[in-house]
């Protein structure tokens, strides 16, 4: 690729190969060119895929920056490398003059071809450029002025990640968005919270039911006409749950063939339940833990606020299930380091010390969990020898798979779409996943609460028949934390 990147070197800003003369039709002026910045490869390495008929351009500069950021292990490097894996499978052994002119981009299977890519080293025209080249993101934007100049009835768009920079491109005169292409929702406000509260009796709302007993489990059958439009309002997905005020919970078994099938509980029942000497604080916190506790749920997703009881309701259940159930032989605990701690380099210690201070929460969580024993410090050491928890670096797993574990993912917020996918397939047989973030604490740079990875996430799986979300609500660690979260 550095070869091939070289090679380039020699050419012009005139990517199309053609002046304003040519034969070229309106239809083709008006095609889109979209140049992609170095963080939207890193944060989709296949988005220069996803830009369907119209042109995309890569700046020298984008690929010198991957180039840099290429080596190590952490999450960054390897989707560099994947980035420029994709970029060297479409170009191929494409001549100099081919790659100026565009190489058709194929999506794989049996369609046809659709759009351009090409790599753009620009002609630094002191004349046009708006901005000192002594910035990577300048240098960019002067490539997209340079080409807007020698066309101007072209329509060019800057895609990037970084606010600042899509800034500056509008003060330049270039349009300049963000990659959409894995946003999902437009407003976090339409992510599924896992649950329906209902004012006053869900079933005063109901005409029509086919009850049925299975066991000892009680079965309602609802058309899903019904339910949506008259009661809920909106589309209803298999392990959500309905809520009234009555004492009813319903939780959404199947949907299929217009027809809702909802499995009966009692709240007061619910809020019994227990996990290594937990008992939920509230019915939400309830109908999680009742979902981590389910072997028929492969994924959950917990979110909420800070203090809500993520973290220690999802541990309780792991140790309970691996220790008690023995439906684990091992709970992995992980999160992605901020880049902070690359930064500072590697810590002393085993892989479990390096990632002691990044998990401090899930220790945090299982001394909480045993402040009243007679020997908590015993106790401590106990479960985390019975339960095999292990803390893994992320940037480690990738490769691996994960056999019979519970897999514990920290700060999921932080998490891009593909490092998400990247972490999921770990999962091997008999594994299970819990998701846990804060959508209102994204620290890393390029990411916001539409395009995070638990928000993508948690809409790809609301079909999937072994996953639920929960979106813990009220503050219950204490009352300082809870007056704190309302007046601070």
């Amino acid at each position: 690729m550095e070869e091939r990147a070289a090679r380039l070197h020699t050419l012009s800003v005139n990517h199309a190969s053609a002046s304003q003369n040519d034969s070229s039709t309106f239809e083709e002026d008006q095609k889109k060119t979209y140049v992609i910045d170095t963080n939207v490869l890193i944060h989709d390495p296949n988005s220069l895929l996803n830009f369907e008929e119209h042109r995309v351009v890569i700046p020298m500069t984008v690929l010198e920056e991957l180039d840099k950021l290429k080596s190590g292990k952490s999450h960054t490097a390897a989707d560099c490398r994947a980035a420029i894996r994709q970029i060297d499978k479409v170009l191929g052994s494409a001549s100099p003059e081919q790659v100026e002119e565009g190489i058709p981009i194929p999506r794989g299977g049996e369609n046809e071809p659709q759009g351009t890519l090409t790599v753009l080293m620009a002609e630094r025209n002191k004349a046009t450029a708006p901005l000192t080249n002594d910035l990577n993101d300048n240098r960019i934007i002067n490539d997209v002025v340079a080409m807007k100049s020698q066309f101007p009835d072209r329509r060019y768009i800057l895609v990037t990640k970084d606010i600042n920079m899509r800034l500056k491109a509008r003060a330049c005169g270039i349009e300049s968005e963000d990659y959409h292409n894995d946003q999902l929702v437009s407003d976090i406000k339409q992510l599924t919270r896992g649950y329906f509260e209902v004012p006053g009796s869900f079933w005063d709302q109901v005409t029509e039911v086919e009850t049925e007993q299975v066991g000892i489990d009680t079965l309602h059958h609802l058309s899903h006409g019904l339910l949506v439009s008259e009661i809920l309002g909106e589309e209803v997905y298999p392990n959500q749950y309905i809520i009234d005020e009555q004492g009813f919970v319903g939780r959404v078994m199947t949907v299929e063939n217009g027809v809702v099938t909802l499995r009966h509980y009692k709240a007061d029942s619910l809020m019994e339940q227990e996990a290594w000497g937990l008992k939920p604080m509230n019915i939400q916190q309830a109908i999680a833990l009742q979902m981590l506790l389910d072997p028929d749920v492969h994924i959950v997703t917990l979110t909420g606020a800070a203090g809500s009881g993520k973290t220690i309701l999802a541990l309780a259940a792991a140790i309970e299930m691996t220790v008690e159930q023995k439906s684990f032989n091992k709970i992995i605990a992980t999160r992605s380091t901020p880049p902070l701690a690359e930064d500072q380099g590697f810590l002393p210690g085993t892989e479990e010390e390096k990632m002691d201070p990044w998990l401090g929460a899930i220790n945090d969580n299982i001394e909480a969990l045993h402040l009243n024993d007679e020997n908590p410090s015993g106790s401590i050491q106990y479960v985390k020898e019975r339960a095999n928890i292990q803390f893994k670096a992320m940037n480690y797993i990738r490769g691996r798979s994960f056999q019979k574990s519970l897999i514990l993912i920290d700060e999921s917020q932080n998490l891009t779409p593909h490092q998400m996918k990247a972490i999921i397939t770990r999962a091997g047989e008999g594994s299970k996943v819990v998701c846990l973030g804060n959508l209102a604490q994204i620290d890393t740079p390029y990411l916001s609460p539409t395009s995070s990875g638990l928000t993508y996430m948690t809409e790809r799986f609301k079909r999937f028949v072994h996953g639920g979300s929960v979106q813990l609500n009220g503050v219950p660690r204490s009352l300082l934390a809870e007056y704190a979260e309302s007046f601070l």
